[in-house]
């Protein structure tokens, strides 16, 4: 099996909820013991596990997966370096979901000193 080197090049997503290992190893080319050791190395992974202990992955973890793939192996990362551009996402979008959520208090409080105002 060629490996695409470029995420661009990999199979569109399936509309399913739930993903086996050998689908998401197709989907992302990475091999199942790849992804496996993977899990290790990345805290984003969290496959749910089911009886048997397989492993099931939401759509979520294929992109994550996708990301991973592409620090590593487009962009050439080693583990530990794209492990901290992974974390630096991930608080790049707290930050964000926080700021959002403190100009919409922002705008909240606005109106209510507007309606204070006008009752007084």
């Amino acid at each position: 099996m060629l490996e695409p080197s470029n995420n661009d090049e990999l199979p569109v997503i399936p509309g399913k909820r739930y993903f086996t290992i050998g689908e998401v190893s197709e989907l992302c080319a990475v091999k199942p013991h790849v992804l496996r050791y993977w899990e290790q190395e990345f805290p984003q992974l969290k496959p749910v596990k089911r009886r048997g202990n397989r492993r099931y992955y939401q759509r979520q973890d294929v992109l994550t997966i996708r990301q991973i793939r592409a620090l590593l192996y487009d962009q050439g990362f080693t583990i530990g370096g794209a492990r901290q551009q992974m974390n630096g996402e991930s608080a790049k979008q707290d930050a964000s979901q926080f700021n959002q959520l403190v100009s919409q208090m922002v705008n909240e409080l606005e109106e209510v000193l507007q309606v204070l105002r006008m009752d007084s």
